[in-house]
């Protein structure tokens, strides 16, 4: 991939996200919600615009990354419990609740696990195996754990309010099967991503020592 290509793609993707976070914020359901849920895309942004010419990142990444933001900024929106495709998805199936929540988990497993496997291949001595695999899936639910603890915190400092940002929906193992679903979300991103993601990396890795 040639260096205009490298660059391009990754302006393209941050301006779409720039454009969906404006949209999103035009009469969200709850406008404190929407801050807490999209703060992460606008921090995200940031540190990939800072480290983007010291430490860029796969186009795979840069996609998963893309779609993640898009994934935030939706429920930013909507709020999860209330995300209309998350109803359809619920009529659909019978279901008895909106399980746009569980999806936002199972990719905050996902998109995490390329994003940390891509960190530890290029950083540490690691090597695709048992032992990465292993680190990958416990920085993802160590991340989702961390995020089970603000979304605690924002309950205690919120009360009632906050009660769109937990998107329980009345669900007392929530926060169990919010964990469990980023756990699934790294395993199978791990098993279905991997080759391509190495491939990836080596193509980078020799654009790189060609730049140089």
């Amino acid at each position: 991939m040639s260096c205009d290509k490298r660059v391009a793609e990754p302006l393209v993707l941050l301006g779409l996200t720039a454009v969906a976070l404006v949209v999103s914020g035009i009469g969200p359901y709850s406008r404190g919600t929407w801050y807490l849920e999209v703060a992460p895309v606008v921090i995200g942004a940031g540190v990939l615009v800072a480290t983007f010419r010291r430490f860029p990142l796969t186009p795979l990444l840069y996609r998963l990354l893309f779609l993640h933001a898009l994934v935030l900024i939706l429920g930013g929106h909507y709020t999860y419990a209330r995300v209309p495709v998350g109803f359809w998805v619920q009529d659909l199936f019978d279901l008895a609740r909106n399980h746009y929540d569980r999806f936002g988990h199972f990719v905050q497993g996902f998109v995490p696990a390329v994003l940390a496997r891509e960190v530890l291949l290029r950083r540490t001595p690691l090597r695709p195996g048992g032992w990465l695999s292993v680190l990958v899936t416990s920085v993802c639910l160590a991340f989702s754990a961390c995020y089970e603890m603000l979304e605690w915190l924002s309950a205690v400092l919120g009360g009632e309010a906050a009660g769109d940002f937990l998107g329980t929906q009345g669900d007392v193992w929530d926060t169990q099967w919010d964990m469990f679903m980023a756990l699934l979300g790294a395993v199978v991103a791990q098993l279905v991503l991997a080759r391509l993601h190495d491939r990836q990396l080596a193509r980078l890795g020799g654009a790189r020592r060609a730049d140089g």
